[in-house]
C-alpha cells in the first residue's frame, strides 16, 4: 500500500524543494543577498580629459571589490550624464573583468559633463562614484595627436630614449616625463627649484642636451608686465641615468646671470642689438624689439658652444628681420662652473620674418628650427618648420607650414630624425596655456584640477 508523507512534513519538503529550485536557477533569496557586502568602486582620477576626434585619450582605472562575491561577477557602466550632448552614458566604455577595469570615454562635442560611474554586485547592491569629464575640440592631424596632461604650459621637451621625452613648462618648474606615444599624465616629474634656490618660476622656455647632460634656460626676459623677475635669469642641468620609462633625473650646476652678461656684451659692442632697451624696466619681451630667449641647441660638433636663439628681438626690429642667434662659446664650464660666458659672432637666420621658438639638432648636426612670431598672439598668427646645418652664413630651408587656428603656439619638437630619409616625422609640441580648452572663457593654465590641463603633441613629416 502508498506510503503517504504527514501533511506538515510534505510542505516543509516542498518548500525545501522551492529553495533548491531558486538557488540552481541562480536566483537569490534575501537571506542569500544579506551574505553580499556592498560593492565598493575607486577611480584612478575623479577628472578626466578627452578631445573630440581623438586617438587615444587618457583612461581612469576603475578598481571594484564586493565581499563574499566573485569580483568577475561584477559590472561597471556609466549610469547618468550630466550633459549628454558632451558624451553620453553610452559614450562611456569599459573594459576588464576582474577587480581592476579600464574606463575610456568618447567625447561629442566640447564642454563638460558629469558622468556617474555604478558598479553592480551580486544581491542586486549598487555605489557610485562621479567623474567629471572636459572635452576639447577637435583639431587638425587629430589621428597624429597625443596630449600631455597635468600641465598646459609645454616650452621645451628632450627626448631620453625609449619613446619618452622630458617636457618644462614656463609656468612652473616642474619638470615632467611623457610617453610620447600616448595621451595622459605624466610618468615621472621633478621640481629642483629649492635647490637652484629659486622661489618664483623661471620660465623654462628651452633645452639641449649633450651626453647625459641636459640643459635648461629661462627666457632671461622681463614678464608680461615689464617687470624684471631674478628667477628667470637662471640656467640649469640635469644630468640622466637611465632612458624611457625609468628615466631619472639629478640636479647639476646652474648660473644666474647670463642675462646681465648678454646686456653687457651688447652694450660694450654698439648695441648691436638693443639688448639694453630690450631689458629696460617696463618693457614687455614679446615685443618686435623685445628681449626673450626660446631656443637652445650646441652648435656643429660641439659639447662647449651653445646657440643660444632669440624669439626677440628680430634684427632689425621691423616686419621681414632676420631670426637672431648668439653663441656662448665656453657655455659648459658656465653652467658647471661659473665661468664668464665668451661669445662668438651673432648668427643671422632668413625665418621668412618669423624668429625662433626651439632649435634641435641630432646625431648628425642636422637641425631643426620651430619658427614663429614674436608676438604673444599664438592662435592666428603662422608657424613654420625650417632645417639647416648649423653653420654661420648658410641659409635655413623652409620644410613645413605647421597649422594654425586650433588653440595654442608651436613651442617645441622633441627630437630631429634623419633629414636625408624620405618621409621623416618630427614631434612638436604646443604651449596652451593661454587656450580656452572647453569653450568657458577660462585659460587653460588656470584651469582648477591638473588632469584638464594639457598640451598637445603631434607628429609632422618634414621631408618629402
Amino acid at each position: 500500500m502508498p506510503h503517504h508523507v504527514p501533511l506538515r512534513r510534505a510542505r516543509t519538503l516542498a518548500a525545501a524543494s522551492g529553495v533548491l529550485t531558486l538557488a540552481a536557477v541562480g536566483l537569490n533569496t534575501p537571506a542569500d543577498a544579506a551574505s553580499y557586502g556592498t560593492p565598493t568602486i575607486s577611480l584612478s582620477a575623479s577628472y578626466l580629459s578627452g578631445a573630440v576626434g581623438a586617438t587615444g585619450d587618457p583612461q581612469v582605472t576603475v578598481t571594484v571589490a564586493q565581499s563574499g562575491a566573485d569580483v568577475s561577477a561584477l559590472t561597471v557602466a556609466a549610469s547618468a550624464s550630466s550633459r549628454s550632448a558632451v558624451a553620453g552614458t553610452g559614450d562611456v566604455g569599459v573594459s576588464g573583468t576582474g577587480s581592476t577595469r579600464r574606463l575610456a570615454v568618447t567625447a561629442r562635442t566640447s564642454g563638460y559633463t558629469d558622468l556617474t560611474i555604478k558598479v553592480t554586485g551580486l544581491g542586486g547592491k549598487t555605489a557610485i562614484r562621479t567623474l567629471h569629464f572636459a572635452a576639447s575640440a577637435a583639431v587638425q592631424k587629430a589621428a597624429d595627436t597625443r596630449y600631455f596632461t597635468g600641465s598646459s604650459d609645454a616650452s621645451a621637451a628632450v627626448d631620453v630614449g625609449g619613446g619618452y621625452a622630458v617636457v618644462a613648462d614656463d609656468e612652473s618648474n616642474t619638470l615632467r616625463l611623457y610617453d610620447r606615444s600616448a595621451s595622459g599624465a605624466p610618468v615621472k616629474t621633478w621640481d629642483f627649484s629649492s635647490r637652484i634656490g629659486v622661489s618664483k618660476e623661471i620660465d623654462i622656455e628651452a633645452a639641449a642636451r649633450v651626453g647625459n647632460t641636459i640643459y635648461w634656460t629661462g627666457s632671461l626676459g622681463n614678464n608680461k608686465d615689464g617687470e624684471y623677475k631674478a628667477d628667470r635669469n637662471t640656467v640649469f642641468t640635469t644630468t640622466v641615468t637611465g632612458s624611457g620609462a625609468s628615466t631619472q633625473l639629478m640636479l647639476g650646476g646652474s648660473y644666474r646671470k647670463l642675462r646681465d652678461d648678454l646686456v653687457a656684451w651688447d652694450h660694450a659692442n654698439g648695441d648691436r642689438y638693443g639688448f639694453v632697451a630690450g631689458t629696460a624696466d617696463g618693457q614687455v619681451p614679446k615685443q618686435i624689439d623685445g628681449f626673450n630667449v626660446e631656443g637652445l641647441e650646441f652648435a656643429p660638433g660641439s659639447t662647449s658652444t651653445a646657440y643660444i636663439g632669440f624669439r626677440a628681438p628680430l634684427v632689425p626690429p621691423a616686419n621681414g628681420g632676420k631670426a637672431l642667434i648668439v653663441p656662448v662659446t665656453n657655455f659648459d664650464k658656465v653652467v658647471a662652473g661659473g665661468a664668464k660666458p665668451v661669445f662668438g659672432a651673432a648668427i643671422q637666420l632668413d625665418l621668412g620674418g618669423l624668429s625662433i621658438r626651439d632649435i634641435r639638432k641630432n646625431a648628425a648636426d642636422q637641425y631643426l628650427i620651430v619658427a614663429g612670431s614674436w608676438a604673444a598672439d599664438d592662435n592666428s598668427d603662422p608657424y613654420a618648420v625650417y632645417s639647416w646645418d648649423g653653420v654661420a652664413g648658410h641659409a635655413p630651408v623652409k620644410r613645413a607650414d605647421l597649422p594654425t587656428g586650433d588653440p595654442g603656439g608651436w613651442e617645441a619638437v622633441v627630437d630631429v630624425p634623419d633629414l636625408g630619409q624620405a618621409g621623416a616625422r618630427a614631434q612638436f609640441i604646443t604651449d596652451d596655456g593661454s587656450a580656452d580648452l572647453y569653450g568657458d572663457g577660462t585659460e587653460a593654465k588656470d584651469l582648477s584640477h591638473p588632469e584638464w590641463k594639457k598640451s598637445r603633441a603631434t607628429w609632422f613629416t618634414v621631408t618629402s
